[in-house]
């Protein structure tokens, strides 16, 4: 589609260049030619005075030198002979007589094609009574100066105007084609039985309202697999009751043939119903972080209104960042609840009040990134915060209650880091794998700020 899209963009760009280039082209021709013939108007009009005056040789030769067509040997000047005059005639002609006669006899300029260019011929009238005709002689070079800048100038902007048109067309191709590249992978993935894959929500409104369809069918499908193998275990529980009766009745017939045979019977069905209470479990184990996931933007914001209402008690500053649009972590919405809520009680226990604090997201491909930070004095030892931080808040500990928000994290294959944050005080980066690490990569906790937050100054009172 992409290139298909580039092939249209060329097609359509090129047929306009062509239809407004050429007949541009041709005026500009046309428009040298014009101009070519008026500079020769204007050399023969200069010999007119002196042919109203007199139609003596040497007098028209000065005229004729005077002007710059004639110094170049372009002007011929044919003055017909009369009674008691003789003919004149200075330099050499390009037109023929005939041409020369007619333009006589008519009395108006006309133009003709010569060998070499064109010839200018322009009647005017002498003191004698008749009609001299003058000649002005303009080369192909003349009449076609400046059109092959021109032309050029005009390819060079057609094509600059094809090749703009073909980036355009590729920039907005690769828009449109890259979220359905990653809804068709999706697809294939699902396919596949990952049940864990799932589409950004980004690009035209189409493929948005798509990926937002594709996502709820994939919830849909893991609700149902999950529905489906609860209810297997469900039954296979059930059925443990009338094996019992079944075992002891079989127990109640003696040691004969058929209560050997029914007892080996009884046994054989309690082992398929083992197995198949122990398959539904490890389905069961293997799907639950598949039937999990929220949209963390979403939960972010919730969590932040509730908090705001304390912050604006206390005069805190309060920013977010990078929740506008949904982003989708695989754990479950209870436990995001709980560790916002940790980590932002942290904020208000352990930080005076009117201290600024912030929550960032950043995602990528392999992870999403929570960013709490605040302006306060900050953590002494993160590493110390880390190991003692369980929650108790009692003697001995920071009390951060980080336990739950580490939990969280290394549910996904994620981590907790704790650091300095922009704002001065403290940061807590929660990193949320999206998939398993490949084995022996390390995890990039770099993360590009969206913005600075400035430390609000600190108040003192009287």
């Amino acid at each position: 589609m992409r290139w298909a899209l580039v092939k249209v963009c060329v097609a359509v760009t090129a047929m306009v260049v062509v239809a407004f280039a050429v007949p541009l082209a041709l005026t500009v021709k046309e428009m040298a030619r014009d101009r070519a013939i008026g500079n020769a108007e204007r050399q023969a009009a200069a010999i007119g005075p002196a042919l109203a005056i007199t139609t003596d040789r040497i007098q028209l030769e000065r005229a004729v030198a005077s002007t710059q067509a004639g110094a170049d040997g372009r002007i011929a000047v044919r003055v017909p002979a009369t009674e008691g005059t003789a003919g004149v005639r200075i330099g050499d002609p390009h037109a023929p007589d005939a041409d020369l006669e007619r333009a006589s006899e008519l009395g108006r300029a006309s133009t003709v094609p010569v060998a070499g260019g064109y010839a200018l011929l322009q009647p005017t009238a002498v003191s004698s009574g008749s009609v001299a005709v003058v000649e002005v002689f303009v080369p192909d070079g003349e009449v076609s100066r400046g059109v092959t800048a021109a032309w050029a100038v005009l390819a060079l902007v057609g094509v600059a105007l094809i090749v703009g048109a073909v980036a355009v067309a590729d920039r907005l191709g690769t828009r449109m084609v890259r979220p359905a590249k990653r809804l068709a992978e999706a697809a294939h993935g699902l396919g596949r039985g990952d049940l864990t894959v799932r589409v950004p929500e980004d690009g035209p409104a189409e493929l948005r309202s798509a990926a937002v369809a594709f996502n709820a069918m994939a919830d849909q499908v893991v609700q149902l697999l999950a529905n489906e193998r609860e209810l297997a275990a469900d039954l296979s529980h059930r059925l443990r009751t009338p094996l019992t009766v079944l075992r002891l009745n079989a127990a109640s017939l003696g040691d004969g043939p058929a209560g050997e045979q029914t007892r080996h019977a009884v046994a054989q069905l309690e082992r398929e119903v083992d197995q198949i209470i122990r398959t539904a479990r490890a389905q069961q184990a293997q799907s639950q972080p598949v039937a999990v996931g929220c949209d963390a933007a979403e939960v972010i914001r919730e969590r932040m209104a509730f908090w705001s209402a304390l912050a604006e008690d206390q005069g805190r500053e309060v920013s977010t960042a990078g929740v506008e649009h949904p982003v989708r972590v695989p754990v479950f919405r209870t436990d995001l609840v709980a560790s916002l809520d940790a980590m932002l009680g942290n904020v208000f226990r352990h930080t005076p009040e009117g201290t600024a604090f912030a929550v960032d997201v950043h995602s990528s491909q392999e992870a999403v990134i929570v960013l709490v930070s605040d302006a306060g004095p900050g953590i002494s030892d993160p590493a110390a915060a880390m190991r003692r931080g369980q929650g108790a808040g009692g003697d001995g500990s920071t009390g951060l209650g980080l336990d739950i928000v580490r939990r969280l994290a290394e549910s996904t294959g994620g981590d907790v880091r704790l650091g300095a944050s922009v704002l001065g005080g403290a940061e807590i980066r929660v990193w949320i794998a999206l998939r398993p690490l490949a084995t022996g990569g390390k995890r990039n906790h770099r993360v590009v700020r969206r913005r600075r937050l400035r430390r609000p100054a600190a108040t003192t009172e009287a």
